[in-house]
C-alpha cells in the first residue's frame, strides 16, 4: 500500500492524529507545535516591551501604537506564521533562532520597532523562551482541559452518588460477599478521591525562569550592570501570570512540571480503578447499557452489548500514564547545567494529554449509558444472609456472650446461610429483647450502615 504525504485519520501513525483526532482539538490550540511557536512569540514579545519600559538609554519605549503592533503579532498569530518560522529553520537548524528572525521580518517595515530589533530575544538563551512558554502552554492546558474534565467526571459522579444513595449493594471484598454498601455510596468514593486529586493538580505552582544560558544573568550584566536583573524577571513572568524560580542552570529543572504530571497521573489512576470496577458491575449485570442503533458488540454474537467505553478509558489512562511517568521521572534530570533530552520530551506534552482526553471522554460517555438493573442488584444481596454474621457476632460481644466470632464462623464460613437458619440462631441467644429484636428484623438491605446519608452528602 503506498502512503501519501498528506496525514489523514486513515495514514496518521498516532490514533490521536487519527481515529481520535476530534477529541484533541482543544488541545491543539495550547500544545501543538505552532502552539508551541505562538507561545514563544508571546514571551520574546512580552520581554521586548519590558525591555522598552526598562530605562535603558539605547531603547526608549515603544508608542501606544509600536505596543499594539507587537501584540498584534500574538493575537494573530496563526499557521501560516507557524510555516514561515518552519521554513526559517530550515536555514537556522534551531527553532528559537527562527522565532526571533520570524519576528525581526515581521517589524523591518515599522520604523520604530525596526530599530529596536536588535533587543528581541536580547541577552536571552533559547530555554529562557521555552522553559517559559511551557508554562504557559501547561497552565492553560490545566485551566482549559484538564481541570474542567476532570471537574465533569466529578459532577457525574456526584450525581450518580445522589441518584442511586439509597440503592443497596453487596459488597465485595477479596471478591466474596461483605458488609452491605449502596451502589451511590460507592459512586461517591470515587467523587470524593477525585475531588481531591483535582485540587493537588490545582495547588501545582507553575514556574518558570528568564536568567540566561546558565541561570546567573551574565549576559545581562555585561550589557547593563546598573540593571537589577533578578527583579526585572520576575515582573516579565509576574506579568505573565507565572512565578519566577530564581535558581536554576541553563534549563528551568522541571520538578514543578513533575509534581503536576505525578498528579494528573494520580487522577488517572482512580479515574482507571473505577473503570474496571464498573466493568465487573455490568459483567455481574448490576448495569445495562444503553443501546445505539446500529452498533454491534461482536462480530459473531449478535447479544453481546460490551462495556467498551470502560475498557477505552482504562486503555488509554495507561498510555496516558505511562508518558506522564516518563516525563515526570525524566525532566527533573539533565547532565551539568544542559543537555537536550528534555527537550525532544517535552515535545510530547500533547500526547500525554491527548491520551487523557480520549480516556475522560469515553468514561463519561460510558457513565452516561449505565441503567441500573435494579432485578440483578437485589437479587444478589437479598439471597447473601451470611454478610449478618458480622452484626450479630458484634451484637454478642457488647453483651459477653462466649465466643461471638467463632461461632458464627461455624455457622456461615464457606457454606453461606439462609434466613430461616440466622433467624433460628439469633432466637436462641441470651441476649436482651432490644437488641435481639432489632437483630432479628434486620436483613442485608437494612444493613447498610451510613451509606445512604454518606451518599447524599458528598
Amino acid at each position: 500500500m503506498k502512503i501519501t504525504q498528506q496525514i489523514s485519520q486513515l495514514n496518521a501513525l498516532s490514533p490521536l492524529d487519527g481515529r481520535y483526532a476530534a477529541k484533541g482539538l482543544v488541545l491543539r490550540e495550547t500544545l501543538s507545535e505552532a502552539a508551541f511557536m505562538a507561545h514563544r512569540v508571546e514571551v520574546e514579545i512580552a520581554w521586548l516591551i519590558e525591555l522598552s519600559d526598562a530605562g535603558l538609554p539605547e531603547l526608549t519605549p515603544f508608542s501606544a501604537e509600536g505596543r499594539a503592533t507587537l501584540k498584534n503579532l500574538v493575537d494573530t498569530f496563526s499557521e501560516d506564521d507557524a510555516a514561515r518560522i518552519k521554513e526559517i529553520e530550515k536555514t537556522t537548524n534551531h527553532d528559537v533562532k527562527a522565532v526571533e528572525y520570524w519576528l525581526k521580518e515581521q517589524v523591518a517595515g515599522n520604523a520604530e520597532l525596526a530599530a529596536a530589533a536588535e533587543f528581541i530575544h536580547f541577552a536571552c538563551t533559547s530555554e529562557d523562551i521555552n522553559n517559559t512558554a511551557h508554562a504557559l502552554m501547561l497552565t492553560r492546558a490545566r485551566a482549559d482541559f484538564i481541570t474542567p474534565s476532570l471537574r465533569q467526571l466529578y459532577e457525574q459522579l456526584r450525581s450518580l452518588a445522589h441518584q442511586f444513595a439509597e440503592q443497596p449493594m453487596l459488597s465485595r471484598t477479596h471478591g466474596q460477599p461483605a458488609s452491605p454498601t449502596t451502589l451511590g455510596k460507592e459512586f461517591a468514593n470515587v467523587a470524593a478521591r477525585l475531588n481531591h486529586a483535582i485540587a493537588a493538580i490545582e495547588a501545582v505552582q507553575p514556574l518558570a525562569k528568564m536568567n540566561g544560558a546558565t541561570g546567573n544573568y551574565n549576559a545581562h550584566l555585561a550589557a547593563y550592570p546598573e540593571v537589577d536583573w533578578t527583579a526585572f524577571s520576575a515582573g516579565v513572568l509576574s506579568n505573565l501570570g507565572l512565578t519566577q524560580n530564581p535558581y536554576s542552570i541553563q534549563i528551568e529543572p522541571h520538578d514543578w512540571m513533575a509534581a503536576l504530571f505525578d498528579a494528573i497521573a494520580r487522577a488517572n489512576t482512580i479515574i482507571l480503578d473505577l473503570d474496571r470496577d464498573i466493568w465487573g458491575y455490568i459483567s455481574l449485570g448490576y448495569f445495562k447499557q444503553r443501546l445505539k442503533e446500529g452498533e454491534v458488540g461482536s462480530s459473531t454474537m449478535p447479544h453481546k452489548v460490551n462495556p467498551i467505553d470502560f475498557e477505552n478509558s482504562e486503555g488509554n489512562l495507561g498510555l496516558a500514564n505511562a508518558m506522564l511517568r516518563h516525563l515526570s521521572e525524566k525532566l527533573p534530570i539533565s547532565r551539568w547545567q544542559r543537555d537536550l533530552t528534555d527537550s525532544t520530551v517535552l515535545r510530547n506534552l500533547g500526547v500525554a494529554l491527548g491520551y487523557c482526553a480520549v480516556a475522560y471522554d469515553a468514561c463519561l460517555r460510558g457513565l452516561g449509558k449505565l441503567e441500573l438493573n435494579a432485578a440483578a442488584i437485589d437479587e444478589d444481596i437479598d439471597n447473601c444472609w451470611e454478610v449478618l454474621a458480622e452484626p450479630v457476632q458484634t451484637v454478642m460481644r457488647r453483651y459477653g456472650l462466649p465466643q461471638p466470632y467463632e461461632q458464627l464462623k461455624a455457622l456461615t464460613r464457606g457454606k453461606g446461610i439462609n434466613r430461616e437458619g440466622l433467624t433460628e440462631f439469633i432466637t436462641g441467644l441470651d441476649l436482651p429483647s432490644e437488641p435481639k429484636a432489632r437483630l432479628l428484623a434486620m436483613t442485608p438491605r437494612s444493613y447498610i450502615g451510613l451509606a445512604a446519608e454518606l451518599a447524599r452528602a458528598i
